[in-house]
Order: C-alpha cells, then structure tokens, then sequence
C-alpha cells in the first residue's frame, strides 16, 4: 500500500455527491497516512446520496472560502448527478480546480464529477473517462474518451463509476507520490 505521510488531499463537494464516491477516496487515502480535508462551499455538513435517495452527511473540514489549491497535493471530485451540476456554476470551485491544474498536481474525477473538468477546461486533447452519460459532454469538451476503470493522462485522473474505485484511489495514491507533472499544458 502506498504512503502518502506529509501528503494533503482535498475533496471538494457539496449536497448530492455520491456517498461511496467521496468517503471511499476520504477513507483509504486516510488510511495511507494523507491528511484528507472536504472543501465545500458550505460549513457544516454536506449530505451525500445513496442508491435512488439522500444517505448520510459528512462534516466539511474547510469552506472554499479558506482553501487554497497551494496548500494541497492533490484533488479529488465524487460524481453524483447533483454535486457537480451545483458546483460547476461556482466560480470559486472552478477557479480551484483550474488551480490544480496549473498547478501540475493530480487532479481526479469520477462519475460525473468530470463535468468540473469540462467546466474548467482542462480535458482538452486529454484521455479521460467518465459516467457514460456524459460521455458525450466530454468528448464535445475534447478529450479523448475511453472506456475504462481508470484513465491517467499526466496527473488528471478519470475513473467512471463507484465499481472503479479501487482503481481511482490506487492511481491517485500513485500520482501523489509521483508529485507534480510539469509537462502538463492546457491545450
């Protein structure tokens, strides 16, 4: 299992993320020694989804009012239909997550979660994957979509669904520890 001691990920949510998709990545990355915070654009609690209803809440560690791209190593977006769509028209939240790019940290999306990377444009000319719904949205944003567990192009990390988990956090563990791409350009 990978180390991730010293490391600091962020997972920036709102209300609707798919909860597996959040606290899945939140535990093992915890497990591997990471100091793991959620950025919300909300203080409190953000209450994610589970199966065809609302499911359990997760306290929010940091406001995105507080966070700084530059004070992490890494960050990762849960999908879930809702948690995207409302973070998308945040500017704050598009504004970190175009941040981690230029940044040249690791920068992962699963589900839906890719529509923030459409949103910051940052998937152009990039391999990705995503839920299969907006798989379209991708591929009419420019990436390269593929179907696959997992997909890695220069730190920028796609998984498509919570049966890719597994996958996900072993390739953001691996990215961690492999540090900053500075071959990545924008497009």
């Amino acid at each position: 299992m990978a180390k991730l001691d010293g490391k600091r990920i962020a997972i920036l949510a709102t209300h609707g993320f798919e909860f597996s998709e959040l606290d899945t990545p939140r535990t093992k990355l915890k497990e591997m020694g990471a100091e793991v915070d959620v950025i919300s654009p909300e203080s409190g609690e953000i209450r994610g989804w589970q199966g065809d209803d609302w499911g359990d809440t997760i306290p929010v560690d940091r406001t995105l009012e507080e966070a700084e791209a530059g004070d992490y190593d890494a960050l990762v977006i849960p999908g879930g239909q809702i948690n995207p769509d409302l973070l998308r028209v945040n500017d704050r939240a598009v504004g970190m997550v175009r941040a981690f790019f230029e940044q040249k940290k690791p920068l992962a999306a699963i589900c839906h979660g890719p529509w923030m990377l459409i949103e910051a444009d940052v998937v152009r000319g990039r391999e990705a994957t995503s839920y299969k719904s907006i798989r379209t949205d991708m591929k009419n944003a420019g990436a390269e979509w593929t179907d696959a567990p997992v997909v890695c192009h220069q730190a920028l990390i796609t998984s498509r669904h919570p049966g890719d988990l597994g996958a996900f956090v072993d390739k953001i563990a691996e990215e961690v520890i492999e540090g900053r791409h500075e071959d990545r350009r924008i497009a």
